[in-house]
């Protein structure tokens, strides 16, 4: 009698995988919870405010809570809230568009300095030469230079992340181009774009997924940080960080005016790290044979 195989079960894919890692243990799941909230109320910031954002009423300054003003007013009788429900806004925008375009942008100069070598020497010097600036200096100069906009901001925060997503795709294309289907691939023939797209492209995706989430984080970080050096967006744009900016001069009157958007924020950066964990813990094969 032939002895019984065991059952082989089946692959979870990448999308179970990352599911199942999201709701592996609490403090994922409740870091997962506290980004779909933020994401819904900044979506639907319009109906969630009970005040315009914008609307001054020096008469109604540094007001308590009330019915009407739920986290009170600031200094020129705005109300708290609605500003900090617009601010989030702001600080999605610039983390999404951030870590969606340096990872695009990445992605495409990574795969051709890891493929091509003479691309490689060249790209790689630009690369360390743009790490070799601290972020923030960074930024403050490209805002310096082009003025305090939106889509400004967006480009200074991105720039810096740039050369970490080209590190990292050319580190995996490096190995991945080695590969017996690679190699099988370019012996038959196969044209250029189809073996970078088809052959090599798939291999950076998780990783890339996870830098993603860190970008996004860190994106968010910077706008706050740049805001409060009175860099980043006008004081009358609601965001984080000029709310933040706003408060520090009325820290000891009214110390709550710091407190929530710095909560908010510490909340937001922490619940992206912590799904960024998650997500690598479920995407890298080598982390997922330790587990």
């Amino acid at each position: 009698m032939a002895a019984d195989t065991p059952l082989e079960l089946p692959q979870r894919g990448p999308v179970q995988a990352a599911a199942a890692a999201l709701t592996a243990n609490l403090p994922t799941l409740l870091a997962a919870l506290i980004l779909v909230l933020i994401v819904l109320s900044a979506a639907f910031a319009p109906l969630l405010f009970t005040q315009d954002p914008a609307a001054m009423a020096p008469a109604l300054r540094l007001k308590p809570v009330t019915w009407e003003h739920w986290l009170g007013t600031d200094a020129y009788g705005r109300d708290v809230y609605s500003r900090i429900v617009y601010g989030a806004r702001v600080s999605l925008v610039v983390g999404i568009g951030a870590a969606a375009v340096s990872v695009v942008i990445g992605l495409a100069i990574g795969l051709v300095a890891g493929f091509f070598r003479a691309v490689d020497a060249v790209a790689m010097r630009v690369m360390d030469g743009l790490m070799a600036i601290p972020n923030i200096l960074l930024a403050i100069a490209v805002v310096a230079l082009s003025g305090a906009t939106l889509w400004t901001v967006l480009v200074a925060i991105t720039i810096p992340e740039i050369p970490r997503v080209v590190r990292l795709v050319r580190s995996v294309v490096l190995s991945a181009r080695e590969e017996p289907y690679v190699e099988a691939a370019i012996a038959a023939g196969t044209s250029l774009p189809r073996i970078l797209w088809r052959h090599l492209m798939p291999n950076t995706l998780p990783a890339l997924i996870v830098q993603g989430t860190y970008v996004c984080a860190s994106a968010i970080l910077t706008e706050s940080i740049l805001s409060f050096l009175g860099a980043g967006l006008s004081p009358e744009i609601p965001t984080w960080g000029n709310i933040i900016a706003e408060g520090r001069n009325f820290f000891l009157i009214k110390p709550t005016l710091i407190l929530w958007p710095g909560l908010l924020v510490s909340l937001t950066v922490l619940s992206v790290n912590l799904v960024g964990d998650a997500l690598r813990d479920a995407l890298d094969p080598r982390m997922a044979k330790r587990g």
